[in-house]
């Protein structure tokens, strides 16, 4: 078990690199204002070193806004920040002090898009798609989990690339923008006829929308996979 100081008194860090990329990035990336206590505990729960992506969006970032907010990286957020981000430590229920005993076996869920979509990086125990260490995407329109064959930094790299108007192609719609900059941190997108519909397949543009929960959102697409495959997606963040 490693202590706080050996976790962020680390050579070369990855915040300045991290940080040149998000100011690089061709995509709308809005870096939240952090909770430098919050950010230490959070690392030293997390047990990984300020050496990683992973480490320091926790330690130096309230969270990643990318896309006008259509997804949300999680970091450690000063409290009563405008957008109401949940932070990392919040959505995977770390405990309140520090238990040396506790990790998220199955995975740790780094990031939720405005339609239920998740992404977490695979725990040592991994219930879904792919390996431990790899993240792994849970699909709202499938509802089903798909390994993307990466770990956090390549990923993190690849979201911010410019690379989301192309996976999410067939799940955005004309004025998309407008409405997901409505919504507050912690909401999400309920749409009628359900993504996973063939009607919603044929034509996203003519479902109808309405600003829900997030934790609302994700609990009907945990009821749907249960309903339809009889399978419980499993954790999908606390929000």
């Amino acid at each position: 078990m490693r202590e706080l100081s050996q976790l962020i008194d680390v050579e070369e860090p990855a915040w300045p690199e991290l940080r040149e990329t998000l100011d690089a990035s061709p995509a709308s990336v809005a870096v939240l204002p952090p909770d430098s206590d919050l950010g230490r505990a959070s690392i030293l729960q997390l047990q990984v070193t300020a050496r990683s992506y992973l480490g320091a969006v926790v330690l130096h970032c309230g969270g990643l806004l990318v896309d006008d907010g259509w997804l949300r990286v999680f970091g450690s957020p000063a409290r009563g920040a405008a957008h109401g981000v949940p932070g990392l430590a919040r959505v995977n229920q770390f405990p309140e002090t520090f238990d040396p005993a506790w990790r998220p076996e199955t995975g740790l869920v780094v990031a939720q898009d405005v339609l239920g979509g998740v992404f977490a990086v695979n725990g040592a125990a991994p219930v879904n798609a792919g390996q431990p260490g790899e993240v792994v995407y849970f699909a709202p329109d499938s509802l089903r989990w798909e390994a993307l064959g990466v770990g956090h930094s390549t990923w993190l790299a690849w979201l911010v690339s410019g690379a989301l108007d192309e996976f999410y192609a067939d799940l955005r719609w004309p004025g998309w923008h407008e409405e997901v900059r409505t919504l507050g941190g912690d909401q999400g997108l309920s749409l009628f006829p359900p993504l996973w519909s063939a009607e919603a397949r044929q034509d996203i543009s003519a479902t109808s929308r309405r600003a829900v929960p997030m934790g609302e959102l994700l609990g009907v697409a945990r009821d749907s996979c249960r309903q339809f495959d009889g399978v419980d997606p499993g954790f999908l963040g606390a929000v």
